[in-house]
């Protein structure tokens, strides 16, 4: 780990943090940032998973974990940011939680987000990656959260909502930070070719209002054994490793470290 932490040390502060969106809820979205650092891990890397949905925070729910400490410790000035990480064995990663039910996170004045920020940006360079699980929407916290990252993996599905609001969430991005590296998961697709046509749809909206082509970084197939291993709080990986919606998002894992 020695070679990977030096070389992760010498990018750019943040590069390596990867922020999971949606312009909506319901999406998969935490799932997909669970399974995907859980696939990053298998591969070698390590990795950090932070729950950045400051509102609704519900990664430790869906691992079926009861965190000693959270962020809300840490935004309140408690701890430290790398006091609050916790040692995840079953998925191979670390993870920050959020405080879970507790909305008023979502009203962190911006002062104190910006640090946040700025912690998380040089706790990443002790990782391989660091994917922030983002809340749904285009709220004030969600943009804030993607100052620092190095990439946003933004993820729709075909129902039409879900295509116009992962249009609006990229629109305001690609205003807020023009160059940031912005690409698009389709996830619970029919087929893969299904997933391909839904996200040339958005494509096309993105290219003809825009002027911008986020490129399809996968497609995620409609897998029953996803919603098995929610209801489980278990990871994907660890409980369905060849199942077709564990396959897809390791396809998704290697194209992120290539």
């Amino acid at each position: 780990m020695t070679e990977t932490t030096s070389a992760t040390t010498k990018r750019g502060k943040g590069s390596n943090i990867i922020a999971v969106a949606s312009g909506k809820g319901g999406v998969g979205k935490t799932w997909l940032a669970i399974t995907l650092a859980n696939a990053l891990a298998r591969e070698g890397r390590k990795v950090l998973l932070f729950d950045g949905d400051l509102g609704l925070a519900n990664l430790d729910i869906q691992l079926g974990l009861m965190p000693q400490h959270d962020l809300g410790s840490v935004i309140a000035g408690r701890l430290a940011l790398n006091q609050a990480i916790l040692s995840y064995p079953e998925g191979g990663f670390d993870i920050i939680a959020g405080r879970s039910g507790s909305g008023g996170m979502a009203n962190i004045p911006t002062s104190r987000l910006q640090m946040l920020n700025e912690d998380l940006a040089l706790l990443s360079q002790t990782y391989d990656h660091v994917i922030i699980d983002l809340g749904a929407g285009v709220e004030r916290t969600v943009r804030q959260l993607t100052h620092n990252v190095g990439a946003c993996v933004v993820v729709a599905t075909d129902e039409p909502t879900s295509l116009t609001d992962a249009y609006a969430f990229i629109k305001i991005t690609h205003m807020d930070r023009p160059k940031l590296d912005i690409r698009i998961v389709i996830n619970a697709a029919n087929s893969t070719r299904e997933g391909e046509r839904t996200y040339n749809t958005l494509l096309k909206a993105c290219e003809g209002f825009l002027k911008i082509s986020p490129p399809l970084l996968g497609v995620v197939r409609r897998d029953p054994k996803v919603r098995e291993t929610i209801k489980a709080q278990a990871p994907m990986l660890t409980r369905y490793p060849n199942s077709e919606a564990a396959q897809d998002v390791g396809v998704i894992a290697r194209k992120l470290m290539g």
